[in-house]
């Protein structure tokens, strides 16, 4: 990245909270979370990044002209020209026009893309893949999301909608996924999946330490700690379950690193963090096996994210910095 003396403001807005923080120079100089409060609309919660984005900056001792611009992580299918919104389930929202909105309630630039991009452009440039030209990030968290890094560049494709690694294909006619297709990946190795799986083998009598974690009637998603939890209790269930998540994990890897060749591979989100360097050593051994190209296969790195709850916020500080030019 090249070196600024400006301020920029990332947002990592979620369905649950939005995190703000002021970046320079990928150093966050102050930074502070809020409940996202998505139940009061889109006009309730960009009334919320407006009272977070300012919350920050006056927390810092810097002029008004030190702030250059403001880029919003979304959780969803953005318009990167317009800042749209089109689709955001998280927050119910859709067509929403965030960045129009938000920049007349800041009178800065404001800029917006897709939350799992911006995770993957602070990792790029500040975290794990600082150096590589060419990178993926799979973020393994309710859903698995990622992003593609190009030649040092985020790649968008054609439509913008690059990067939705999790629905790549890897059970045909398998199960069924939250997009409404079968055998995407997400739906064996995100969080919701492994709970869905939990409860069918519950419900076939088998027992489990996480029975008495999970309500049936309940919108909340088994916890990172929680399959932690479990995990260190040698349950039975939930090693099986994340055996198979990663055996898909390590097939996602190797089509990835087969259609792209990257230098490096960074696995980041929640379980991730939680679960460290034991739950990525067997995703490593699959994909390796399922290289096609297995000369010179140890170049291709396969690394734990560095950034951690951060990635979304410096990321989208440095995707606000390359878009200001």
């Amino acid at each position: 990245m090249q070196k600024t003396h400006g301020i920029f403001i990332g947002v990592d807005l979620g369905g649950t909270n939005i995190e703000a923080a002021a970046v320079q120079d990928g150093r966050i100089l102050a930074s502070k979370k809020i409940n996202t409060k998505a139940k009061k609309g889109a006009k309730g919660v960009i009334k919320r990044i407006e009272k977070v984005a300012r919350s920050v900056m006056k927390k810092i001792d810097a002029q008004a002209g030190d702030f250059q611009a403001v880029c919003v992580g979304a959780p969803g299918a953005v318009e990167l020209e317009t800042g749209l919104v089109r689709i955001a389930p998280n927050l119910d929202w859709e067509n929403v026009q965030l960045a129009e909105r938000l920049q007349k309630r800041l009178d800065l630039p404001v800029f917006v893309d897709n939350d799992v991009n911006v995770g993957v452009a602070g990792e790029h440039a500040y975290g794990a893949g600082q150096g590589a030209e060419d990178m993926v990030g799979i973020f393994v968290g309710t859903g698995i999301g990622g992003g593609v890094v190009i030649q040092g560049e985020m790649h968008y494709g054609g439509r913008g909608s690059a990067g939705e690694i999790g629905h790549m294909v890897v059970v045909p006619h398998g199960r069924l996924c939250g997009c409404g297709k079968r055998g995407c990946v997400e739906a064996y190795a995100s969080k919701t999946a492994m709970q869905k799986i939990i409860q069918e083998e519950l419900q076939k009598g088998r027992e489990s330490c996480l029975a008495e974690m999970i309500d049936p009637d309940s919108q909340k998603v088994l916890t990172s700690s929680q399959i932690a939890e479990a995990l260190y209790a040698e349950d039975e269930v939930m090693t099986e379950i994340i055996q198979q998540a990663q055996f898909y994990l390590g097939l996602l890897t190797a089509n990835l690193v087969n259609t792209l060749d990257p230098d490096l591979i960074v696995f980041g989100g929640g379980l991730v963090e939680q679960l460290g360097e034991p739950f990525l050593q067997p995703i490593r051994k699959t994909a390796r096996e399922y290289y096609l190209q297995q000369t010179d296969a140890e170049r291709v790195q396969i690394l734990p994210s560095t950034l951690g709850d951060h990635a979304g916020t410096i990321g989208a500080a440095v995707i606000a910095q390359k878009r200001m030019g």
